[in-house]
């Protein structure tokens, strides 16, 4: 028979990824998959932040929130985390779940109108699910831009995807692309991209 503690992260589990589909199913081309990310490629993404630089982080596209867990897992406290989500349905889920985060109901797309008095704050980095592929690659270079413009010279984003090369070409703007990851504990596999304005410090 399982365990009460064994039922409950089954049961929250299963919950996340009810959740997660129905999103799917409401606004397809705003949800990348329809199951969440892995505990896995969750921990690999938050691995790039420093929780030691004194700064907040943003996540953009956290969806059911397991990269929102594994980011406070990273040192992160809550009120320095700020999470923009495009679902109503998922920010209803996070303000539940993540109690202290600043979870943002907005467009990434437009991150100066979504973060409103906090759109000239500095980040330490920028983790984002947003499902890039689903939008033109034009939107998706402006999309990164305006990420970057928000960290530190040095300081990652790093996006998930589920195709083989980076969302984000290369040579397309002022920012360097690098491979990170590829996860296969994840459905589907999933490759994780860094992109960078100027040197790590």
């Amino acid at each position: 028979m399982a365990r009460p503690g064994l039922r409950k992260a089954f049961a929250e589990k299963f919950d996340d990824e009810l959740k997660f589909f129905k999103g799917w199913i409401d606004r397809p081309k705003a949800v990348g998959s329809i199951v969440p990310t892995s505990s896995v490629t969750a921990r690999k993404m938050a691995s790039v932040i420093n929780p030691n630089s004194g700064l907040p982080v943003l996540e953009v596209g956290p969806g059911t929130g397991v990269i929102t867990r594994a980011i406070l897992a990273r040192g992160i406290k809550p009120y320095d985390l700020y999470a923009v989500e495009y679902s109503d349905d998922f920010v209803r889920h996070l303000r539940r779940s993540y109690p202290g985060v600043n979870v943002i109901e907005g467009d990434a797309f437009n991150l100066s109108a979504a973060l409103g008095d906090h759109k000239d704050r500095t980040f330490d980095s920028v983790i984002s699910g947003v499902p890039l592929l689903n939008f033109p690659v034009e939107q998706r270079i402006r999309y990164l831009e305006s990420l970057l413009d928000r960290i530190p010279a040095g300081r990652p984003v790093v996006q998930l995807t589920y195709g083989p090369m980076s969302p984000i070409p290369a040579g397309k703007g002022d920012y360097t692309v690098k491979h990170f990851d590829f996860i296969i504990r994840n459905i589907p596999p999933t490759q994780l991209w860094v992109y960078r304005r100027g040197e790590p410090a």
